[in-house]
């Protein structure tokens, strides 16, 4: 499905059905560098049992028109673009990593128009490592290696992909491979950069999940439990992976959504 917001062309997976404006509303958010593809199970579930599904390109990413957008707070403005072009008044909004940010944000300044938030591998302060910063803004393979090497759990490194004959971090690199020449490091620095997670949680009024992975390098355990806490009524669903925890543990991600969406 393409939309129009501000003027640029937006790709959004529907999950398989026709996006309903009438329908309660889900907005999937991926995260830095990658697209939506990152949600094929969870949008998919979502979509054939009575919700309509938007699982977004952000702008510069997948589909979508570029450029990207340089901040968190940005992105979160855009997010209620996004709701406008598609008509709908309200939705739920689930994002993972730098996508979290932008739904947290987005919950804080669009408190009537976010009617319930789950935020995957996420923490109050998403420092990216220099080396990483470094490789990304001169557009080095090495970027994609690490992100996918640091991001994927233990287990993901060995295989153990939910459909045989796919490889879970292949798949991750390929994804970023494909992002435009200077997408991933506005990505990354825009998460260096972010200092607003916990005044923005402390606004939160809606229904909230805190989808986390045990063995989490980028953002670890601790530090999303220490933003969850900034949530009144805030649950939480811990997983044993790492920070890809949609596509390492799809099952257990989706049945954690399920209840809270």
């Amino acid at each position: 499905m393409d939309l129009k917001v501000d003027g640029k062309r937006v790709f959004a997976a529907t999950g398989g059905r026709a996006f309903d404006a009438a329908a309660p509303a889900i907005v999937f958010i991926h995260g830095a560098g990658f697209d939506h593809t990152a949600w094929q199970l969870q949008a998919r579930y979502f979509a054939h049992h009575g919700r309509s599904v938007l699982a977004i390109d952000l702008p510069g990413h997948g589909r979508s028109e570029g450029p990207a957008l340089a901040s968190i707070a940005a992105a979160a403005d855009w997010v209620g673009h996004l709701l406008d072009a598609a008509g709908t008044k309200s939705a739920a909004l689930v994002g993972h990593s730098m996508g979290a940010l932008i739904a947290l944000a987005a919950a804080a300044r669009l408190p009537e128009r976010v009617r319930a938030l789950a935020l995957l591998g996420v923490a109050a302060k998403m420092p990216v490592h220099p080396d990483l910063l470094g490789a990304a803004e001169r557009n080095e393979p090495r970027a994609g290696e690490l992100i996918v090497d640091w991001g994927f759990g233990p287990a993901a490194h060995l295989g153990g992909h939910r459909a045989p004959g796919l490889w879970m971090m292949g798949g991750g690199l390929r994804t970023i491979e494909r992002s435009a020449p200077g997408v991933l490091a506005t990505d990354l620095a825009a998460c260096n950069a972010y200092d607003g997670a916990e005044a923005d949680a402390a606004r939160v009024r809606c229904p909230t999940l805190f989808v986390l992975g045990a063995a989490d390098k980028m953002t670890p355990l601790k530090g999303g439990l220490a933003l969850a806490a900034k949530i009144a009524g805030a649950r939480v669903a811990r997983i044993e992976c790492g920070h890809m925890m949609m596509v390492e543990r799809p099952d257990a991600t989706l049945d954690a959504l399920r209840e809270a969406l």
